[in-house]
C-alpha cells in the first residue's frame, strides 16, 4: 500500500523485516520442537540462539536475501541461504523435513492475526465516537427519507444508533474471521507429516500463539480461512461506505445537516474558494472499492489444484498487507471524522417543517382507519390532499380540515392532535437500551 494509507504500526507487521523475522522464529521453534524429540542436537540449537536471538533484520539483510533469490528464484531457499551464511554449519537442522507453506502460512497467520488486534482497536474507536454522537443528539429531530424522500421523523441519535449496531456486527465478524485465519501447519511437503513429527507443529503453534494447525492440510492452509477473513474486511468497508455516504448527503448544500471538519487553513478546491467538499467521506467509498475487490481475489484463491498450486501466493502478497493497511486507515479516518462531525440542529428542523407536516400523512390515515374508514379509501382522501401540498402550495394540516370526507370523520381538534412530533419519538429510549443496553 502505498505510504500516504499507511499507518505505522499495521504497516510495520508487513514489513519484510518483520516478515523475515517471523520466518526465523518458525524455523526456530521447529528446531527447538526438534531436540525435544531427540531429533537435533541441543548443542546446534544453543549455537543458533546465540547468533539469532534478538536479531533484528537490517534492510542490508533484506538486500542479501534479494541479491540470493535473483539466483535461485526462490523466496525461502534465499532466506535459508542467508541463515546458514549466518548460522554456519548448525543451521543444516532448519527446515528439517518442513516445506515452503509451512514458513509462509505460519508466518501469515501470525500477521493476520497481529493485524486483527489492530483492526479491533480501530473498530473500538469507531465504536466510542458513534456512541458518544448518538447519546449527544439522541432527541435531536431531523426527517428520515426513504428513496431520498422525505417520510417520517427520526432523530439523529436513532440513526448513530444504527450504525453503532452495524459496527458491533463487524466487530464479531472480524474478530471471528481473525481467529479463523490465525492457523498454521508444519506438517511437510504434501501435509502428510511425514519427514515432521505432528508434535512439532504442535509447539510452534503453542509458541507463536496461534489458534492451531490446520486440521488436515494440503501443502497449505485451507484457503477458505483467508477468503473469511477479506471478506469480513470487504464487509466493514461496505459498512463504512454506507455510513460515509449518508455524510455526503447530509452534507449536500440543500441538505446541510451534518458536515465533514474543516480545519482552519483547509481549502475545498483550487477553483472555487467558497467550496467545502466531503472529502473525508469520498476517500472511504474509494478505499471500500478496493477492499471489495480483494475479497473477490481472495475467493478466488480458494479453489487451488489438488495439494498445492501458487496461484494464490501473488494474489496475497498484494491484498494481506493492503487490504488489512487500507482498512486501518480508513477506520481512523471514519472514527475521527465522526469524532469532529459538524451537526446542525437548526437545519434539520428546518428541513423537517419543509413540507408542513405532510411527514404526518400516515398519522392522519390511521386516524381516519380509527374511525370506521376502510384503509383504501382513507388512502385516498388523505393522499389527495397531501398532492395539493405539492402541487398548490398548499398547507397539509389546512387542506385537511378544508375536505369534506375528512373534517366529516375528523374534528380540527383530532387533526392537529395528529401533528406532534413527539408522537414519532416516544420510543427513542427503548431503541436505545436495545443498542446501547443503557437507560
Amino acid at each position: 500500500m502505498i505510504p500516504r494509507y499507511t499507518r505505522a504500526e499495521m504497516g510495520d507487521i508487513w514489513s519484510p523485516e518483520h516478515r523475515l523475522r517471523i520466518w526465523l522464529d518458525v524455523e526456530l521453534f521447529a528446531c527447538e520442537a526438534m531436540v525435544g524429540l531427540g531429533q537435533v542436537p541441543a548443542e546446534d540449537l544453543a549455537t543458533l540462539r546465540r547468533t539469532f536471538d534478538g536479531y533484528r533484520f537490517s534492510a542490508q539483510d533484506v538486500a542479501r536475501i534479494d541479491e540470493i533469490e535473483r539466483t535461485v528464484k526462490h523466496d525461502v531457499i534465499a532466506f535459508l541461504t542467508f541463515v546458514e551464511e549466518k548460522g554456519g554449519p548448525a543451521a543444516r537442522h532448519l527446515h528439517k523435513g518442513m516445506t515452503s507453506s509451512d514458513v509462509l502460512d505460519t508466518t501469515l497467520a501470525v500477521q493476520l492475526r497481529d493485524a486483527t488486534a489492530l483492526l479491533l482497536a480501530d473498530v473500538d474507536r469507531v465504536l466510542a465516537a458513534v456512541k458518544r454522537r448518538a447519546l449527544e443528539h439522541r432527541r435531536t429531530p431531523m426527517i428520515g427519507r426513504s428513496h431520498g424522500i422525505h417520510a417520517e421523523p427520526v432523530t439523529f441519535g436513532l440513526k448513530l444508533a444504527g450504525w453503532y449496531d452495524a459496527w458491533t456486527r463487524r466487530r464479531d465478524a472480524i474478530a471471528r474471521a481473525g481467529e479463523t485465519v490465525a492457523v498454521g501447519k508444519i506438517s511437510g511437503a504434501v501435509g502428510t507429516f511425514a519427514n515432521v513429527d505432528p508434535r512439532v507443529e504442535a509447539f510452534v503453534m503453542e509458541k507463536l500463539g496461534l489458534e492451531g494447525g490446520e486440521g488436515a492440510a494440503t501443502q497449505v492452509v485451507n484457503r477458505d480461512r483467508h477468503a473469511e477473513f477479506f471478506t469480513a474486511l470487504a464487509l466493514a468497508g461496505a459498512t463504512l461506505e454506507q455510513q460515509a455516504i449518508e455524510v455526503r448527503h447530509l452534507q449536500r448544500t440543500e441538505v446541510r445537516e451534518a458536515e465533514e471538519p474543516f480545519t482552519p487553513g483547509q481549502k475545498g478546491s483550487s477553483a472555487m474558494p467558497h467550496k467545502r467538499n466531503p472529502i473525508l467521506s469520498e476517500n472511504l467509498t474509494g478505499l471500500a472499492r478496493l477492499l471489495r475487490g480483494w475479497a473477490l481475489a481472495s475467493l478466488e484463491d480458494v479453489a487451488l489444484w489438488h495439494e498445492r498450486d501458487i496461484s494464490h501466493s501473488s494474489v496475497e502478497r498484494v491484498i494481506a498487507p493492503d487490504a488489512t493497511i487500507t482498512l486501518d486507515f480508513a477506520l481512523n479516518r471514519f472514527a475521527g471524522m465522526i469524532e469532529n462531525l459538524r451537526v446542525y440542529p437548526e437545519r434539520m428542523l428546518e428541513n423537517l417543517n419543509l413540507t408542513g407536516g405532510l411527514y404526518e400523512a400516515q398519522r392522519v390515515l390511521l386516524a381516519l382507519v380509527g374511525k370506521g374508514v376502510a384503509r383504501q379509501q382513507g388512502y385516498v382522501y388523505v393522499q389527495r390532499n397531501a398532492m395539493k401540498v405539492w402541487e398548490e402550495k398548499v398547507d397539509f394540516r389546512t387542506a385537511l380540515k378544508r375536505d369534506p370526507d375528512v373534517s366529516r370523520l375528523l374534528s380540527a381538534d383530532e387533526i392537529d392532535a395528529c401533528f406532534a412530533i413527539g408522537y414519532h419519538l416516544k420510543h427513542v429510549d427503548t431503541i436505545f437500551r436495545r443498542v446501547f443496553g443503557e437507560p
